[in-house]
């Protein structure tokens, strides 16, 4: 019997956390396990983890609009084998900065089948008021994937080394393929199946879409950068304070990420409860304010105080995620979903990309990530990103009325 309703929802959330185990990889074990052996500056390291997101933005465009002509289940299994394989890879080939950008950026093409194909899968599937929960709720599991992912990555690198890290985590996406192979056929409407594949004009048109895909795009900044340098810098942190660390690098990744669930499920009450444009807005300077504090408390402040204010990073940063992704969805028109979905990710992707290399630039011209005034520069890069997106929102409204 084929996969229905709150089961379903259910089941791509769980495939949606093994799909992920891959996710940040190469942010978990860069600092310490390949930065001093690849000879590596922090710029090429952020390079190699932005490649991920590259490979993504590349891949996503082509692998999401087709969701408009074939079944997404289809593209969901194909993309979560192919992440799966090149994440292997890596751990068996990569040999240093251009075989690991090449393996990473594979690794991320394979997951732009997973992602947002699985969220057209699932919305495809899902009827009645309790869609824009559901997307909340997929999108949500991407954090518990991603903390996962760092725990996992830095414990297995830790007792095995750095390849068998990427070869534990590269078996995470056959999870989805599970999932995706226990879903129901779905065909594509006529009218969708009749567009152009790769003709976005619609999606470009659509003005409200639009201010979720760009405020999307900010959020993804913020996000990504926050996490490809999470560890490194907690390393600096502990190492400045010199009297030991109140909590592990790796138990601090899962805490910050595990917080977005509960982050993303309220922001989107908050939505649904004051407007949605209202909410993610007020949600993205609220976050800028905390990783501007984050950057100020970097080189003088406390341990304990800098641990505060990074939970406290951990909320503000995804609390944004679900409504963005919500508001796209509800916005979009039902024959150019996929096409919308496509530049909503890639957008967010491309964004993603850009703000693991920003950061280690910023980092090398402010002192270094052993420098408190490189990290003030690194999360003022952040604060200036997702400041961004209550900019996009408010020419979104210039639409017409219905977003407040």
């Amino acid at each position: 019997m084929a996969l229905t309703g709150r089961p379903l929802v259910l089941a791509m959330a769980v495939g949606q956390v093994g799909g992920l185990l891959p996710h940040v990889t190469f942010p978990a074990v860069m600092a310490v396990h390949l930065m001093g052996p690849w000879g590596l500056d922090n710029a090429e390291a952020g390079a190699i983890a932005g490649g991920y997101m590259l490979g993504y933005t590349l891949a996503v465009p082509v692998l999401t609009a087709l969701t408009d002509r074939i079944d997404a289940r289809r593209i969901l299994a194909v993309g979560s084998a192919a992440s799966a394989l090149a994440t292997i890879a890596f751990g068996l080939l990569a040999q240093g900065f251009w075989s690991a950008l090449a393996l990473w950026a594979l690794a991320g093409a394979g997951f732009a089948g997973a992602y947002m194909p699985g969220l057209r899968a699932l919305t495809d599937r899902l009827e009645g008021p309790d869609s824009s929960r559901s997307v909340t709720v997929y999108t949500a599991s991407f954090s518990i994937g991603v903390g996962l992912s760092f725990l996992v990555a830095q414990v297995v690198a830790d007792r095995w080394g750095w390849r068998a890290a990427f070869l534990a985590t590269g078996a995470g996406p056959l999870v989805m393929l599970a999932v995706a192979a226990a879903m129901g056929p779905k065909r594509p409407t006529p009218a969708a199946k009749a567009a152009n594949l790769l003709d976005f004009r619609p999606v470009l048109r659509n003005r409200p879409a639009l201010g979720y895909i760009l405020g999307y795009g900010a959020h993804c900044f913020e996000l990504y950068g926050m996490r490809a340098w999470l560890v490194p810098f907690w390393i600096y942190v502990v190492a400045r304070e010199g009297s030991g660390a109140p909590l592990d690098a790796k138990w601090l990744a899962l805490l910050v990420t595990v917080l977005s669930l509960p982050a993303s499920l309220l922001g989107n009450e908050a939505a649904l409860r004051f407007g949605r444009h209202r909410a993610i807005g007020t949600i993205q300077v609220a976050s800028a304010g905390v990783a501007v504090a984050i950057g100020l408390a970097a080189g003088v402040a406390p341990v304990w105080a800098i641990l505060a204010l990074l939970v406290l990073y951990g909320v503000t940063v995804p609390a944004d995620s679900g409504s963005l992704t919500s508001g796209m969805v509800g916005a979009a028109a039902p024959d150019f979903k996929g096409a919308t979905m496509a530049v909503h990710s890639t957008v967010g992707f491309a964004t993603s990309a850009g703000a693991a290399y920003a950061v280690g630039v910023a980092l090398d011209g402010a002192g270094g990530a052993a420098s408190g005034s490189g990290w003030l520069a690194a999360f003022c890069v952040l604060a200036a990103g997702i400041s961004l997106g209550p900019l996009a929102l408010w020419w979104s409204r210039r639409a017409g009325p219905g977003h407040a």
